[in-house]
């Protein structure tokens, strides 16, 4: 029944929405070879650009998950519990405009660019919307330079660079570090600077 579940799952993304929200998860069932486990957990990661697709994708989970319960003769209707949920974090254009100009002026226009909707789990989105605050997000390279040269000129980038998830994930100490608190830095200081007040 869980394997069912999983394999209907990921019809969901190619066939229920369009774009790049994506959905991933963890399946935990069984603790021997030879024996039937009579509970399985299904956790699933959903990533979502606006609030509507969200909807979409819950719906079609809760309603994927209960039918092939159901279709499986299951003797309960399957519990359904979210874990974590964050808002989707979308950037001030202000913000953005802003601290992207200090980091072209500090960092030089080459080394700063704009990489599109990207589907993190972020609890920034929390703070922004709650508080209406304008939120400026960012990310900032750790692959070394003729690393990730070499594998984009051979296409392989999508398996020779690990992502942030991956278990080969291994960001090289510089100058990723100085880069991340020089951004850091440069992004308060324009802030600060801005406002007098707040730098009392």
């Amino acid at each position: 029944m869980a394997a069912s579940t999983v394999m209907r799952l990921q019809t969901i993304v190619s066939r229920e929405i369009a774009g790049g929200d994506t959905a991933v998860g963890a399946l935990n069932a069984g603790t021997k070879d030879n024996v039937i486990p009579d509970t399985a957990e299904l956790k699933l990661n959903i990533r979502t650009y606006s609030e509507d697709v969200r909807g979409t994708v819950l719906a079609a989970v809760r309603r994927i998950v209960e039918g092939e319960a159901a279709v499986a003769g299951a003797t309960r209707t399957p519990d359904i519990e979210p874990i974590d949920t964050f808002p989707v974090l979308v950037n001030d254009t202000d913000a953005m405009a802003r601290t992207t100009a200090a980091f072209r002026e500090h960092f030089g226009e080459r080394q700063v660019f704009d990489p599109g909707p990207a589907t993190g789990s972020e609890d920034c989105g929390i703070l922004g919307t709650a508080s209406g605050t304008p939120v400026c997000y960012w990310f900032f390279g750790g692959t070394d330079p003729d690393t990730y040269e070499k594998a984009a000129a051979a296409g392989t980038t999508a398996r020779d660079i690990p992502s942030n998830h991956s278990p080969h994930f291994a960001p090289v100490i510089e100058p990723t570090l100085s880069t991340g608190v020089e951004a850091m830095t440069t992004a308060a200081l324009t802030w600060l600077s801005a406002d007098p007040e707040r730098r009392r």
